[in-house]
């Protein structure tokens, strides 16, 4: 892989939107490694968003209040919620970390229909539709298989900001599937690396496959205390740092 920095670096184009703070996103790729090469779920943005239109992407979305304030019987492996916390902007928080990787989770439902979550009900008090939603399927929302994997930020001067987690976690974490009608996402596809990477892809997307393939080819999954690259512009150049 050559060097994913200069590659974001190359691909950012300056815009004339005002200068917006990133806010809070998460995305989750779900890796199904039961067949001979491993697969991720992938989806089409619609041509209308006003944001990354017609690319193919991974489920995910902004932070909502309500993933902050969900608690849940089984929290994050510690590691990741420590790496969570690295140079989290404004007020860092456990609740915070612990949101970003809801965010994913719910996002990854209201996309795709899939639950990612172990058998069991209570417990869990909500007034957020979407999560009583997903927990009105028998399931409650799964953290600690979750691997912290990479970190992005918008560059500045876009129509949208976000400071991205990405998250990865294995498809036998996957408790139940309904049928969903998401506006979201279009087109969903399980994909060899191989066959994603020819997509129209997010220059960031595209960086992240690359890391995440290197890794399972490594060493599987990634563990918790694995380094996560963090990729953010400094002085008009991306820049890659590790936590």
């Amino acid at each position: 892989m050559n060097d994913p920095a200069q590659r974001l670096t190359e691909a950012t184009r300056r815009r004339d939107h005002p200068n917006l703070r990133p806010r809070d996103a998460a995305t989750l790729i779900i890796v199904d490694a039961s067949g001979k090469k491993p697969k991720v779920l992938m989806g089409r943005r619609h041509e209308r968003h006003s944001f990354m239109p017609g690319k193919f992407v991974f489920p995910g979305g902004r932070v909502d209040p309500a993933d902050v304030r969900l608690t849940v019987p089984e929290e994050l492996h510690p590691a990741v919620g420590r790496k969570l916390l690295v140079d989290m902007k404004r007020r860092p928080s456990p609740s915070r970390a612990r949101g970003l990787a809801l965010a994913a989770v719910r996002e990854t439902y209201e996309e795709t229909g899939l639950v990612i979550g172990t058998p069991g009900s209570g417990g869990i008090a909500t007034r957020s539709p979407a999560w009583r939603d997903f927990l009105s399927h028998g399931c409650l929302p799964s953290l600690s298989p979750l691997r912290f994997i990479t970190r992005a930020i918008t560059p500045p001067r876009r129509n949208r900001r976000y400071d991205t987690r990405f998250f990865c976690v294995g498809a036998e974490a996957i408790a139940h599937r309904v049928e969903t009608g998401s506006q979201e996402l279009l087109d969903l596809h399980w994909l060899t690396f191989a066959e994603a990477l020819k997509l129209d892809l997010p220059s960031i997307t595209e960086v992240v496959l690359e890391e995440l393939e290197a890794r399972l080819r490594a060493s599987g999954l990634p563990q918790p205390e694995a380094p996560v690259p963090y990729y953010f512009m400094s002085n008009g150049r991306f820049r890659r740092d590790l936590i």
